[in-house]
């Protein structure tokens, strides 16, 4: 399953994601965004959001590895994918009727939302 992660890009952008290679996705608090890093599995398919000024996706990384062992804090390792060609915005989002149930739009503070297929091939193809 595609996720997307939600991050200011003053604290963490995708830029620095790039610099880095790889991170541990931490930070995350609200109960719904922890139980969703904690299904993550190795391979899974991730897209980078920005919020702030931006709300718009930027990016794409991959599910490296996942520790669940801590239910505060899953250790997510994700790895750098691609900037996207045109960045998708949240008002093209919520647009789109296959975002009409999303969390993504639902529920706008929840910083880690599955995405269906569908969805991460809207907001990945540009």
């Amino acid at each position: 399953m595609p996720y997307l992660l939600k991050t200011e890009p003053s604290v963490y952008s995708f830029a620095d994601l790039q610099r880095e290679n790889t991170t541990v996705w931490d930070g995350v608090t609200n109960p719904v965004a922890l139980k969703n890093l904690r299904g993550m599995k190795p391979g899974e398919q991730l897209v980078i959001y920005h919020t702030g000024d931006e709300k718009s996706t930027v990016g794409t990384a991959t599910v490296l590895s996942v520790d669940p062992s801590d239910p505060k804090a899953p250790q997510v390792k994700i790895k750098v994918g691609k900037p996207l060609a045109k960045p998708v915005t949240l008002a093209e989002i919520k647009a789109n009727k296959l975002f009409a149930d999303s969390p993504l739009v639902r529920q706008g503070r929840l910083s880690v939302v599955p995405l269906t297929d569908a969805q991460q091939k809207f907001v990945t193809s540009s």
